[in-house]
């Protein structure tokens, strides 16, 4: 396990579900693969509603911002209100992957938070690798 918590965006909860190596960039792609590979390997997160682990890689992190800050604070507001989480929780990535789950995917409520995403298309076309693991 992780000695140090991950720091993760909630909404990146979602984005792991569903990610199938596409994304931004070659590196960008990389190094979500790498995240997750860890977290799966039963890693802590400490929520943030802020430039995470993920964004690091992010050719949308610009000096340490989003450049669509208002979209996914939604995004992030909408993960841990449905979760019954606050920012800056430490929990398990397990843990926290079977919220998103259980309240938000298997609830139908995931094209509600992020359906105007640029990758909803993705998602819409694979299942959730959270369901194998609830």
């Amino acid at each position: 396990m992780c000695a140090e918590p991950i720091r993760l965006r909630p909404h990146h909860g979602l984005c792991m579900a569903y990610f199938v190596g596409e994304g931004y960039s070659d590196g960008f792609s990389r190094h979500m693969g790498e995240v997750l590979s860890a977290l799966l390997e039963g890693g802590l997160v400490r929520l943030r509603c802020g430039v995470d682990e993920v964004c690091a890689a992010c050719p949308e992190n610009q000096g340490g911002m989003c450049r669509k800050p208002e979209q996914v604070a939604r995004y992030d507001r909408a993960v841990l209100q449905l979760c019954g989480l606050q920012e800056g929780a430490v929990l398990s990535f397990a843990r926290f992957t079977a919220l998103v789950q259980e309240r938000i995917i298997s609830a139908g409520r995931r094209d509600s938070i992020c359906g105007c995403c640029q990758w909803n298309h993705l998602c819409s076309s694979v299942p959730s690798r959270w369901a194998a693991r609830i």
